[in-house]
């Protein structure tokens, strides 16, 4: 639960505002699958719906000026970020417009305006790529955070940047997305022991938070960042969470088991956001309602804009010179 420091602290626009990215996440994400279905979006999509709480909780805790890695999985750390959502689906478009100019696609987009050195295909990609901004950043109070799954803590670039950061007191905060499941194997079939111990074990600070509250999950991220900012060494942080859809866009989630995703479902971060906001901030069904119906309508100004956009000019780039 948000702590009373932090609800006399920051009134009730702050609370709603991470409401509104949450929605706005949740709702370009549904774009961006009607999209593709209309064959729209080029090339594969890895869509972040049901861990929305996760990147807005992780990012409300961070300075504009600190550094971000994230996944393939990144449409949501960008807008977390403060990404504008016609830039980064004119990207998807592979639109001019775009935030990388139309040429990134979903999985590779860099946005140094908000701080995002990139998103990463290669599984575990991210780790090492937060680790070295840290190593830059070191004693300049600044944080480099990594975002990855709980696959990613199966390999090699895991084990060796924590003991990087733990060695070297680097200021980078590990972000898993536990969200149960590597593509499409049970985290549990392939992961052996608590993934927190694997940190614990480096002797990096660990903690396992509820990723589908966004209030939860910034409490420990804003201690988390903390320490890290003060030059106390790498934290290691693991959201519980849960994907809604598919790994990737031809997956239809066939594996899970009968009534799983049903169950996790009523535990949606929008459902518990606005559940908090009401009970406990005072927030209204028309101030929620009024939300989402501003974020659909900048969606749908947005969708028309993107299309609207010429795409690139080819480039030809070839090694041998006239």
């Amino acid at each position: 639960m948000a702590t009373q420091t932090e609800s006399a602290a920051q009134g009730l626009e702050f609370h709603l505002g991470l409401y509104r990215k949450m929605v706005l996440i949740r709702r370009f994400e549904e774009l961006v699958q009607a999209l593709f279905l209309r064959g729209e979006v080029y090339g594969t999509t890895h869509l972040c719906s049901g861990q929305e709480a996760v990147s807005v909780g992780v990012a409300s805790a961070l300075r504009e000026d600190d550094r971000v890695a994230c996944t393939y999985r990144g449409h949501g750390h960008l807008l977390a970020r403060g990404l504008e959502p016609e830039a980064l689906l004119g990207e998807l478009l592979g639109r001019v417009t775009g935030v990388n100019g139309g040429r990134s696609g979903s999985m590779n987009m860099v946005d140094h305006d908000h701080g995002v050195i990139g998103c990463f295909g290669i599984v575990g990609g991210s780790i090492a790529a937060a680790t070295g901004a840290a190593l830059s950043l070191k004693g300049s109070g600044n944080v480099a955070t990594a975002f990855f799954g709980d696959g990613a803590t199966n390999q090699a670039y895991f084990f060796e940047c924590l003991n990087f950061a733990k060695v070297l007191t680097l200021p980078v905060l590990f972000v898993c997305e536990n969200n149960g499941y590597g593509e499409y194997t049970p985290t549990d079939a392939v992961t052996a022991g608590k993934i927190t111990a694997r940190a614990e074990a480096m002797e990096v600070p660990a903690v396992a938070v509820d990723g589908m509250d966004v209030w939860t999950t910034r409490e420990a991220s804003l201690d988390a960042v903390e320490r890290v900012r003060s030059g106390a060494g790498p934290v290691f942080v693991e959201a519980r969470t849960y994907r809604f859809v598919g790994h990737s866009r031809s997956d239809p989630g066939k594996y899970r088991p009968p009534g799983e995703l049903e169950e996790w479902q009523q535990r949606d971060p929008l459902l518990v956001a606005e559940r908090r906001l009401t009970e406990e901030f005072g927030a209204s069904a028309d101030q929620l309602r009024g939300i989402v119906e501003d974020v659909e309508r900048e969606l749908t100004e947005v969708e028309e804009a993107a299309l609207a956009t010429p795409f690139p000019a080819p480039q030809i780039f070839s090694e041998f010179k006239e």
